[in-house]
């Protein structure tokens, strides 16, 4: 089972499309296929950037690509409920029980209330979905009507994730606008998910650095 045919799987899409309509109605931001697939890449990235094999990134693509189905049942346990769905799926494919499970446990682990990282693939797809913050993962709706998640993204002007090889460091870099959102707003929300990249880049021999409006602040 390959990356490519994960992406064109019309359950895997329905799933994803449930899901995010799921959390636009009880007001959460963008977790479409454009999340999914950002969340994919970006996990890949990591691990190609500090040499893990193909194989190894072809699973955090996947992961990455299907780690958010579960909120297509529900919010809550949304990570568990995506990882049995996920094992169901995947299954039915090609695909070795011992790469099918690396996967399911990537997705199962990968929220911030219940999980952590336990190996590199779950590693990178925390760093890569917890440090999506930026202002288009908004939905479209009156300012008044934004909610601290809303503040936060929408205050998120520009949003880099920097990987050096070399130094073996990860490091998020924000410009926030604190007009729209304060900085204790913006840690009331994010410091736990920061927290929990700390330790997942710790999983791939890495330090985590978190550098808001040109200062580090983790």
């Amino acid at each position: 089972m390959k990356y490519s045919e994960i992406k064109r799987n019309k359950e895997i899409d329905e799933l994803i499309i449930r899901a995010d309509y799921n959390l636009g109605a009880i007001g959460y931001t963008d977790h479409s296929q454009i999340h999914a697939g950002l969340v994919a890449e970006r996990a890949a990235y990591i691990l190609e950037t500090f040499g893990y094999d193909k194989k190894q990134t072809e699973l955090v693509r996947i992961a990455g690509y299907m780690h958010d189905i579960g909120n297509a049942i529900n919010r809550n346990h949304h990570a568990e409920l995506g990882a049995i769905l996920a094992n169901d799926i995947l299954k039915k494919t090609d695909m070795s029980i011992t790469d099918r499970l690396l996967i399911v446990s990537a997705i199962g682990h990968h929220d911030e209330s219940t999980g952590g990282a336990t190996d590199v693939i779950s590693a990178a797809l925390i760093i890569a979905d917890k440090t999506d913050v930026r202002r288009d993962r908004v939905r479209e709706k009156p300012k008044a009507s934004f909610d601290v998640h809303d503040r936060v993204n929408f205050a998120v002007t520009n949003s880099k994730l920097k990987i050096n090889s070399e130094k073996r460091e990860i490091s998020l870099r924000l410009t926030v606008d604190e007009k729209i959102c304060s900085m204790y707003e913006y840690f009331d929300i994010f410091l736990g998910r920061m927290v929990m990249c700390r330790k997942a880049s710790e999983i791939l021999g890495a330090a985590f650095k978190l550098i808001v409006n040109g200062n580090k602040v983790l």
